[in-house]
């Protein structure tokens, strides 16, 4: 069979997709927003307009408001919410900033949204979409670091649900560096040439942002110019992709995607892993995979040197977990060799996946006293010659062999001659926690023939053990496992390119095309 490698691409990223709406911020300090209504979802509104520094005029009859929106603006910092105690009229709208009701009659929403066109006000009616110039989006709130998220008013909960994920990412002294950063622009933008300079200097910060301590008492512009001035040391950060399911991924493996300047992934990392990396970041597919050409591990270790020598942050992203099985050991040892920085971001192995993928347990206590991760690939493609059988026989022993396509029929007849019975559970998963999985379960003895739908270049695990037949037990009584993927959305997925290299051949020179 001829193998066709991909060749180098240059596709350029797609135009930026249609957007619901488009997302703005207003500066209001010390301008004046109008409020008709003294609702509780008028007090919030008042609320948010005065925390944005506008001086907000509440117009209703006091008669009509809150207690809230009373003891709101008796309570407001520097008296900044005012009560005028009336209904409002179309003259209170002239010259505000913004103008917001809450108002339950269609004619009267009407006549206020026709005031603030004349007036040239922006205008919201709240929860009437219909009566909206704009929409207030769900806020993470780092000031002078804002984040607003919008469902264009299509799932609230939704928006909701995004908030959340984003509070997870962004540390709270992430405010203190911003104000910091807002503090010194100007004087960074007269002593630092627009280039390379200014850039290490707010990346330098950027980078000191997100490691969870606040500014020290001496960082000044002096001290901070100077530390950025340096030459910067490259750096490799090994970061563990899971089975596939993004969502799997840790809060810093994120983090370090999205601090990346080169990304070389396995063939076996998934599309919505990589879609959460750094949109600048060069991605380069350095994957080893059955049955197909791959890069070196030599050409790869070659790579991540280069890279490192020029400066750069390189995440080496690694199928599950970048420490079991995945020649993890090799790289750290040869980059410490070479004096580079190297950090190890941990991720879902493949036999933790499949285990939660069926909602069982490696080691319940009634059936196994201990598990074992073996791999089934040697460095010549066959079993390992060093494997105590004897020792992995034991059936109250859940035992995962890894990259066991091609060799399951070796591991099941190594087994059986230690004298595991035939009818000891077992299962076959490959491509787990993908949208294209497969899971079979059965025994020992159907295993071989079983393996032969499982496709060769599908990374797949072998496990066997007493405890596995609680699987078969949750099959056949009808319960369905919590799927791994979740229906809450981080963000709508971007595409970037990815450079494709052909194997061997493009390995070895790649990073000379990413200096500079």
């Amino acid at each position: 069979m001829h193998i066709v490698s991909p060749q180098p691409s240059s596709t350029q990223p797609d135009r930026m997709a249609a957007l619901a709406c488009l997302p703005v911020f207003f500066t209001l300090t010390g301008q004046r927003a109008v409020v008709a209504g003294g609702s509780e979802p008028a007090r919030w509104k008042a609320e948010l307009l005065a925390a944005a520094g506008a001086i907000v005029d509440v117009i209703c009859p006091r008669a009509e408001c809150s207690q809230d929106m009373l003891d709101l603006i008796v309570q407001s910092p520097r008296r900044s919410l005012t009560l005028i105690d009336r209904h409002w009229t179309a003259e209170d709208l002239t010259g505000a900033a913004l103008a917001i009701a809450d108002i339950e009659d269609e004619a009267e929403a009407l006549a206020f949204c026709a005031a603030a066109k004349a007036a040239g006000v922006p205008y919201n009616v709240i929860d009437k979409p219909a009566f909206c110039q704009f929409q207030f989006g769900t806020i993470v709130n780092r000031s002078p670091v804002v984040v607003g998220i919008s469902t264009n008013g299509a799932a609230p909960i939704l928006g909701q649900a995004v908030r959340r994920r984003i509070e997870t990412l962004l540390p709270q002294t992430l405010a203190l560096w911003a104000g910091l950063a807002r503090d010194l622009r100007d004087t960074v933008m007269e002593k630092l040439n627009a280039g390379p300079q200014r850039r290490a200097f707010w990346e330098n910060l950027a980078d000191r942002a997100f490691g969870d301590t606040a500014p020290a008492a001496d960082d000044t512009v002096e001290t901070m110019i100077r530390a950025a001035s340096k030459a910067q040391p490259g750096r490799v950060t090994l970061v563990g992709a899971g089975p596939g399911d993004a969502e799997l991924l840790t809060v810093k493996a994120i983090r370090a995607l999205q601090s990346a300047d080169v990304i070389l992934f396995d063939d076996l990392v998934s599309p919505e892993v990589l879609e959460l990396a750094r949109r600048e970041a060069r991605r380069m597919l350095v994957g080893k995979r059955a049955a197909r050409e791959s890069c070196k591990q030599d050409d790869i270790n070659a790579m991540m040197l280069s890279l490192a020598r020029q400066g750069k942050h390189v995440v080496r992203l690694k199928s599950g977990d970048p420490m079991i099985f995945g020649r993890a050991g090799e790289e750290i040892e040869m980059l410490q060799a070479n004096g580079i920085a190297v950090t190890v971001v941990p991720g879902v192995t493949a036999a933790l996946a499949l285990a939660s993928r069926l909602g069982v347990s490696l080691t319940h206590r009634d059936h196994a006293q201990s598990v074992r991760f073996v791999t089934g690939h040697s460095r010549k493609g066959e079993l390992p010659t060093t494997l105590n059988w004897q020792a992995l026989a034991d059936a109250a022993t859940t035992s995962v062999y890894y990259m066991s396509r091609r060799t399951l029929p070796g591991i099941v007849a190594s087994l059986k001659a230690q004298g595991m019975s035939g009818t000891t559970p077992a299962i076959i998963a490959g491509n787990i926690g993908r949208q294209d999985e497969q899971i079979w379960r059965g025994t020992v003895d159907e295993a071989v023939s079983a393996v032969l739908d499982f496709p060769l270049s599908a990374p797949t695990i072998f496990a066997v053990g007493d405890a596995l037949g609680l699987a078969q037990s949750i099959q056949k009584s009808g319960a369905s496992p919590r799927p791994l993927r979740d229906l809450e959305v981080l963000a709508q997925p971007q595409t970037a390119p990815v450079e494709w290299f052909e194997p061997n051949k493009d390995c070895n020179s790649a990073s000379s095309r990413i200096a500079g």
